[in-house]
């Protein structure tokens, strides 16, 4: 199997990378072995492509700011009894050249020719562009 495919998932809740980061380090959002995990209902069907190199790319305030690569989908059955998909991510996140999206619920495929490219190593502690000024630079064809 060569094909990968990502993920895109909104982050909800979250203003900033950095509350991404801070929410990953809590004991609530890991995995026994502590690493970060996002619990979902519904289970990939493309999941052999996910597992093939596939990241989960992070909506935050409408813009796709960084991904984590996943690593594995772990089942988890909640107190309620209804079977859920953990996906465990790396704790590292990669910041991405800004990407506008609008509200969705779940996740979505994200095919790789249309991910965001990762921001070059020196550019990743940059602040990212205001959301206005991202949108209309979107909306000429700069980003």
């Amino acid at each position: 199997m060569d094909k990968s495919v990502n993920l895109l998932k909104l982050s909800v809740g979250t203003e900033t990378v950095e509350d991404l980061v801070a929410w990953q380090k809590t004991r609530a959002a890991q995995t026994s072995d502590g690493l970060p995990r996002h619990v979902t209902r519904m289970w990939p069907k493309r999941a052999a492509e996910v597992l093939n190199g596939g990241s989960i790319y992070w909506v935050i305030k409408g813009v796709v700011q960084c991904r984590q690569r996943i690593l594995r989908l772990d089942e988890r059955i909640g107190a309620d009894g209804i079977r859920r998909c953990a996906i465990v991510l790396h704790p590292d996140l990669m910041r991405t050249q800004g990407s506008l999206r609008r509200p969705f619920q779940g996740w979505r495929y994200l095919a790789v020719a249309d991910a965001p490219p990762d921001l070059p190593e020196g550019r990743a502690e940059e602040e990212a562009l205001p959301v206005e000024l991202n949108r209309a630079l979107a909306e000429i064809g700069v980003l």
